[in-house]
């Protein structure tokens, strides 16, 4: 599957000069949707993960079907004061200031396996967050699973030794 042809550049969005790489054309065709999916779960699979995680928001649209497909449960990652229940939380630094990410406390078990999965891997904080939280609740992350990858801005690099898929990788 050529998943490029489904996924939209919009140039200066969210601000001048950045390049969106936007995956809502790739949503909203059930068929390659499915696929993409599909295909992300053929690797995952292979890493023996007990439950995905995932940020908001569009780490939702990735790992809770991923999850669904292979029988797995899924970990919603949020901001700060979405989550009901008793959080554990990190923060982390953005381009310019920083953010904060909560999970549930019970979310995820000692020595639980976790595959973390969301749509862009860009310059790895959302991620490494995702990561440290999973940690910090006795988790073992196994893999990260991601539609794109920008490699210019070496996200890989924040995420350690852990095995990394994506479907679609951009120089810049």
């Amino acid at each position: 599957m050529r998943y490029r042809d489904w996924i939209r550049d919009v140039p200066d969005f969210p601000k001048p000069g950045i390049l969106f790489r936007d995956i809502t054309p790739l949503l909203g065709n059930g068929p390659v949707y499915r696929q993409a999916i599909t295909d992300l779960a053929e690797r995952v699979r292979a890493w023996g993960a007990d439950v995905i995680a995932g940020p908001e928001a569009r780490g939702y649209v990735v790992g809770a079907p991923l999850a669904a497909m292979l029988g797995l449960g899924f970990v919603p990652v949020r901001k700060p004061g979405k989550l009901p229940y008793t959080t554990v939380s990190v923060t982390y630094d953005l381009e310019y200031g920083q953010d904060r990410l909560e999970i549930h406390s019970d979310a995820i078990q000692q020595g639980q396996r976790v595959v973390v999965a969301d749509d862009l891997l860009a310059t790895g904080g959302t991620m490494s967050a995702t990561i440290e939280l999973v940690r910090k609740l006795g988790g073992e992350v196994v893999g990260a699973a991601f539609f794109i990858e920008l490699q210019a801005l070496a996200g890989r690099s924040r995420l350690g030794d852990i095995p990394i898929h994506t479907l679609v990788q951009y120089e810049s």
